[in-house]
């Protein structure tokens, strides 16, 4: 499982050019599954992202984590970030997980979070197109995959 995590000011999801849900400061974590993860890459996952100490504190230093700012999260299903790209030129998408595998697992995923952090969770919509605007923060940005916990 992988994710990629934006400080955000602001975040917003639109589907259908509608308005869908949005954040304000906060976390905009898109996440990508593939074929091999389990509840254990989510739970993992989870508590990296609420812990990580990536908000900045009177110092200017990155010292607190999103429960200490009493930051907003948005999660947004992103296969992609499970592209292969070293042969050709159109990236592969053979890792990622199918729907039918993924769904359960982004559920399990931003249920784990949502039980976490109050305000609640914001989402999309899992595989709809999904146009998103955040102004970054920082710009503070990164990548975490499940695979690598040593």
């Amino acid at each position: 499982m992988r994710v990629l995590i934006q400080r955000v000011r602001k975040a917003e999801v639109f589907i259908n050019e509608t308005s869908y849900s949005k954040i304000q400061k906060g976390l905009l974590i898109l996440v990508g599954i593939e074929h091999e993860d389990v509840n254990l890459d989510a739970d993992y996952l989870v508590q990296k992202i609420t812990n990580l100490r990536i908000f900045e504190d009177d110092q200017k230093k990155m010292n607190h984590n999103i429960k200490e700012v009493n930051g907003e999260l948005m999660v947004i299903s992103q296969f992609t970030l499970h592209a292969k790209t070293k042969k050709g030129n159109r990236p592969s998408f053979i890792k990622a997980a199918p729907p039918e595998q993924a769904i359960p697992l982004y559920n399990y995923f931003c249920e784990q979070l949502d039980s976490q952090l109050d305000p609640g969770l914001k989402t999309g919509e899992f595989g709809a197109d999904m146009q998103v605007q955040l102004i970054n923060d920082g710009p503070v940005t990164l990548l975490l995959d499940s695979k690598d916990k040593q």
